[in-house]
């Protein structure tokens, strides 16, 4: 078990009016999974990735990551729980304007204080798999969208993340785009890193090894797409 949500409810409050936003959600993650997470606009995907990805903290329940209760830690260990095992991948890129891709992919070993010769060896291997080496010294205006979120997935792994949480990871590209991005995606994943994917995409949502479904903010249905080791 990688990632483990029990109970776990998020309710926001704003002028004295409280709003559901998840309702009872239980959810187990396993080491090398591929799960996307569907559902209509409002319906709580996005405050769901945010308390997966430790970025927020549920308002009751339990939240079990690599074994540790995270759901009441403090800001600091949550962080280094982000920074070395969580990858994220954005609908819209995140790529710093004023950086290389270069300087936006080494970004996160400067974060872990990784000596410049292994961030050097890394960030090559990572442009190389995702063939965007040619691309090092361009930014991000200077190249297409799929190569920017090549770019962002690259970010993503250079930290050799356990997993990956996309939010709408094609929603901003082209069906040729994304496409390639999806493969991607699931060629990560059949090298060992989770994979939890909130989309729209129906079509995306095929690559996925499990779709869940998420309505006013519970788990409705659950698709098995194929036996996993």
């Amino acid at each position: 078990m990688l990632l483990q949500l029990i109970n776990v409810e998020k309710t926001y409050s704003n002028f004295g009016i409280d709003t559901i936003a998840l309702n009872d959600i239980n959810l187990t993650i396993k080491q090398g999974e591929f799960v996307s997470i569907m559902g209509p606009s409002g319906c709580g995907k996005t405050s769901l990735l945010n308390i997966m990805g430790l970025l927020d903290k549920p308002t009751k329940g339990e939240v079990i990551f690599h074994g540790e209760v995270t759901s009441n830690t403090s800001n600091r260990k949550r962080a280094f729980l982000r920074r070395n095992h969580i990858g994220f991948v954005f609908q819209s890129f995140n790529l710093i304007e004023e950086l290389t891709i270069y300087e936006n992919i080494e970004l996160p070993l400067m974060y872990l204080k990784i000596p410049s010769n292994e961030r050097k060896r890394r960030v090559g291997e990572v442009m190389e798999r995702l063939h965007i080496a040619h691309k090092s010294n361009f930014f991000p205006q200077q190249i297409s969208g799929g190569q920017q979120q090549r770019a962002a997935v690259a970010r993503a792994l250079i930290a050799k993340p356990s997993l990956i949480l996309a939010d709408e990871p094609t929603g901003n590209l082209d069906s040729a785009r994304g496409q390639e991005v999806m493969e991607m995606l699931v060629e990560l994943n059949e090298a060992g890193t989770s994979v939890v994917m909130v989309t729209h995409s129906s079509t995306a949502a095929e690559y996925s090894q499990r779709i869940i479904h998420l309505f006013d903010g519970q788990l409705v249905t659950e698709n098995l797409k194929k036996v996993t080791n």
